[in-house]
């Protein structure tokens, strides 16, 4: 597979707009209130027939103090007894969850985010695994993609130990910059030293993959300053790097108002250290994955683009395309069968519908058949920047150029623009349309088409 990248700025501009990171189709703005906890019973029973694997996300709202950037679902906190209340409800979901799924289905993908999973205690991550165990068929030889996030700051060599211990083969380290006045500005101080230290524990204690988060666009970012960063990244040669655009949204995100907006980079300024940043990894050896990610080129998510079996989901790219993913904890979104399911936010709010012994959906969208073929195209584009229209036409049982009619004609813009090559057979997406598939895909994106009130980050 090619996976050359042109940085075209006229380009960029041109199609710099707002759009979805399409981590599902249809997108969070479409669940709806309908789909309660008793449509996502049914779609969870009825999954059971497939025998499909699963995979487990658990929510850790929990941090100790809040960086500004952020746009999480979180809970700030000093006091590391509020976790107990939330924890004795997350076991009580994990069963009432667990006792929906057959117990022979395996768990190949489990992952903790947050919030900080290791904000909870030593203590407190042994009885969460063990309760998962219980209801849930974990798998024991590390065969799994057993994954956490973890912040160095919350981190030392014994809850590395401990992680390793309990399952966990795989670890994403949120860094964002070392630079100390950008760390400063968006109140996450974090030195070098600490991060670098939780990394080498982690490969004595011989983690699988490691992944590193950087941010850019934050305040008093500089195209040297964030070079200096990713220099000292590439040094440690993480597996996968992940690169995220700051979207400076402070009428959604409250903790953003403390930013200091005329800090923030100018948007040409924010190009080039996205161009150099793109330069700077694909120097090291690192491939582009697609949407801010980069892996080397043996790791997994390398490996399933090359072979066709990458996916996307709310963790983002994914190797097992072929799991039902439960979510569990505040505002943790599934998907199983033909359907995606939200939990309620606010932890009164999750702790009260679990006291009633109820699970804690309170939105979601079930598919129908054309949100699972234009599913099926995004995703394919998404994720392996080509689509054939067989595959598409065999499986849902259409003729593609007559059923997206619509959407190739508008497509049709993009290629004159050299974004994309569309053909007889399928569409490539071209090296000056990788940092756009955001813009790719949502040319087949119904809703977006029909609705253009909906509020999204800007595609770079």
């Amino acid at each position: 597979m090619n996976t050359a990248i042109v940085f075209d700025q006229a380009l960029i501009r041109k199609y710099d707009k707002a759009g979805p990171r399409y981590t599902s189709y249809p997108t969070a703005v479409q669940f709806h209130p309908g789909f309660d906890q008793v449509a996502y019973q049914e779609q969870a029973r009825a999954s059971n027939a497939t025998g499909k694997p699963l995979s487990l996300y658990l929510h850790i709202p929990f941090c100790d103090t809040v960086c500004f950037y952020c746009a999480c679902n979180k809970i700030i906190t000093k006091n590391r007894r509020h976790t107990a209340p939330y924890l004795d409800h997350l076991y009580r979901e994990i069963k009432l969850q667990g006792q929906l799924f057959d117990q022979n289905r395996p768990v190949t993908q489990l992952h903790w985010g947050g919030g900080t999973p290791t904000f909870i205690s030593a203590a407190e991550m042994r009885e969460l695994m063990r309760v998962t165990g219980e209801y849930f068929h974990l798998l024991n030889d590390d065969s799994g993609e057993y994954s956490i996030e973890i912040d160095p700051r919350e981190t030392d060599e014994g809850t590395i130990a401990l992680l390793r211990k309990l399952g966990f083969n795989r670890l994403s380290l949120g860094v964002q910059d070392f630079d100390s006045a950008v760390q400063k500005a968006v109140n996450r101080i974090q030195s070098r030293e600490i991060t670098l230290k939780t990394m080498d524990a982690a490969r004595r204690e011989g983690f699988k993959s490691i992944s590193v988060d950087l941010i850019y666009g934050l305040p008093l970012q500089s195209v040297v300053s964030f070079a200096r960063t990713l220099d000292e990244i590439i040094t440690q040669n993480p597996d996968r790097i992940s690169v995220f655009n700051y979207a400076h949204l402070p009428d959604l995100f409250k903790t953003q108002r403390q930013i200091d907006a005329h800090a923030l980079p100018l948007p040409a300024v924010k190009l080039e250290i996205l161009k150099n940043t793109i330069e700077q990894l694909s120097a090291a050896g690192y491939l582009y994955i697609g949407m801010d990610h980069f892996a080397k080129p043996g790791d997994e998510l390398a490996t399933a683009q090359q072979n066709g079996t990458l996916y996307r989901n709310f963790q983002g790219y994914s190797t097992h395309a072929d799991c039902d993913l439960i979510g569990l904890g505040a505002t943790s979104i599934g998907m199983v069968g033909d359907s995606y399911s939200q939990n309620l936010k606010g932890l009164e709010d999750y702790h009260a519908r679990l006291d009633r012994n109820q699970l804690p959906v309170f939105r979601g969208v079930r598919l129908d058949a054309d949100d699972r073929a234009r599913r099926a195209v995004i995703t394919d584009l998404i994720c392996h920047f080509r689509l054939e229209f067989a595959a598409i036409e065999q499986q849902y049982n259409i003729r593609f150029e007559d059923y997206f009619a619509v959407d190739l004609a508008e497509l049709s813009g993009l290629q004159a623009d050299g974004l994309v090559a569309i053909s007889p057979t399928g569409i490539e997406v071209l090296p000056p349309g990788r940092l756009l598939i955001r813009n790719i895909c949502m040319v087949f994106d119904r809703y977006l088409r029909e609705s253009q009130q909906q509020r999204f980050s800007k595609v770079i």
